[in-house]
């Protein structure tokens, strides 16, 4: 797959990340969906147990993070696979905390939203900036994929918890992130809130968002779900998912030769 050369207009150098378009936002929902389908597919259907899975999908971030690193520009194909590397181990490490562990989804939840707010934090103490729209050094990037390992599995003990504590069930529960979504979209447009906040709202939202859409496909009818299959489920995805990235990255390059 092309890079994707995105300058930033302050230090002249090539972003890391891909432009924060709706085509963006689509692809790291499919990504979250097939995160919450393959991390279940393991743990679950295959029957490795939530610890074990974790372990793999770990192995996969380290592997996929450190190609994302030794990259000098933003190559998609590596970018989006530690997104799903992240959604992945953020299911089964959320699954083993709330379920094997003991916690449950409010404290497993509560103790992730601090720990993202407090990479934030950190974040913007130590670099003066949380904007995720261009990622020019290593310490932001760092910092950034710190950040979305934490929000992605704080998004999986989230939808549960919305999802199956209040009862609302999973196909209401996705309905529910949507109107969430949609309101930080309102708020992007018509408010003066910080870009860069409403970003990261946005992106922990789009986890349990992403989390509920694959329950609703696999979970069984007597559990409110469509009974398709983790395994079905996965593999269509993410062949929906790799084939946007790749007609992105070729419509942006012949913009970019013309």
């Amino acid at each position: 797959m092309q890079s994707e050369d995105i300058t930033d207009s302050e230090t002249g150098s090539l972003s890391k990340v891909p432009a924060i378009t709706l085509t963006f936002w689509l692809i790291k929902i499919l990504a979250t969906t097939v995160g919450e389908t393959g991390g279940d597919t393991f743990s679950m259907t295959l029957k490795l147990g939530y610890f074990e899975s974790s372990l793999i999908f770990l192995a996969f971030f380290v592997v996929a993070l450190i190609a994302q690193l030794l990259s000098k520009k933003c190559r998609p194909v590596f970018y989006w696979a530690v997104v799903v590397a992240t959604t992945t181990v953020g299911t089964t490490t959320s699954d083993f905390l709330d379920r094997t562990v003991g916690l449950g989804y409010v404290k497993s939840s509560g103790m992730l939203l601090c720990a993202v707010f407090a990479v934030l934090v950190a974040w913007r103490y130590s670099t003066g900036s949380i904007a995720a729209g261009h990622i020019t050094s290593r310490k932001n990037e760092m910092f950034y994929w710190v950040t979305i390992l934490f929000s992605n599995t704080l998004g999986t003990a989230l939808g549960d918890f919305v999802a199956t504590s209040t009862g609302i069930g999973f196909e209401r529960g996705a309905l529910v992130f949507s109107g969430l979504i949609a309101c930080v979209a309102a708020a992007h447009y018509f408010t003066k809130l910080p870009d860069a906040l409403l970003f990261w709202v946005a992106y922990v939202l789009t986890r349990p968002l992403g989390a509920t859409l694959g329950d609703t496909l696999t979970k069984s009818h007597s559990e409110g779900g469509l009974a398709l299959g983790r395994i079905t489920s996965s593999l269509t995805i993410a062949a929906a998912m790799i084939i946007v990235i790749t007609l992105t990255s070729r419509h942006r390059e012949r913009v970019r030769t013309a």
